[in-house]
């Protein structure tokens, strides 16, 4: 007697398991352009110029460089007031953050991107430096 084997047929997903998979495989793709948009795309970037007011190491965690340009020009948020043009940014590379400690006081030309939110390795601020234009001593310097 010959025996026959029982030829099973190819299991079938079912709908609910290939809804799942198509709705988790979207979700992560949501997720990851999500995040990308949010902390990784370049929202604008620009040169701003003033005399360098402050860069300092600091973190918790991640040690970051953070500094203050002082642009020049005045401008009053209240009638009667005065406050100075400040440019808040943050550093993520060390050569370009040395060369700004070492002349703190000069008059810098810095190229920054800004972000729409701050990472914490990257620095507090959502304007990132990555380029000095130009550097002139001040005058008291």
């Amino acid at each position: 007697m010959e025996d026959f084997k029982a030829v099973e047929a190819p299991k079938k997903t079912s709908g609910f398991k290939k809804f799942m998979r198509w709705t988790l495989f979207l979700f992560i793709v949501f997720l990851s352009f999500f995040i990308w948009w949010r902390y990784y795309y370049v929202f604008g970037e620009g040169v701003k110029s003033g005399e360098l007011n402050y860069l300092v190491k600091k973190g918790n965690v991640f040690k970051t460089y953070e500094g203050k340009l002082i642009q020049s020009g005045f401008r009053s948020q209240t009638t009667g007031g005065v406050q100075s043009y400040e440019f808040e940014f943050s550093v993520a590379n060390d050569s370009i953050a040395n060369v700004l400690m070492n002349n703190s006081g000069s008059y810098f030309d810095l190229h920054y991107k800004e972000y729409k939110h701050a990472l914490p390795w990257r620095g507090y601020s959502e304007f990132i430096v990555d380029e000095i234009r130009s550097m002139k001593p001040s005058a008291n310097h």
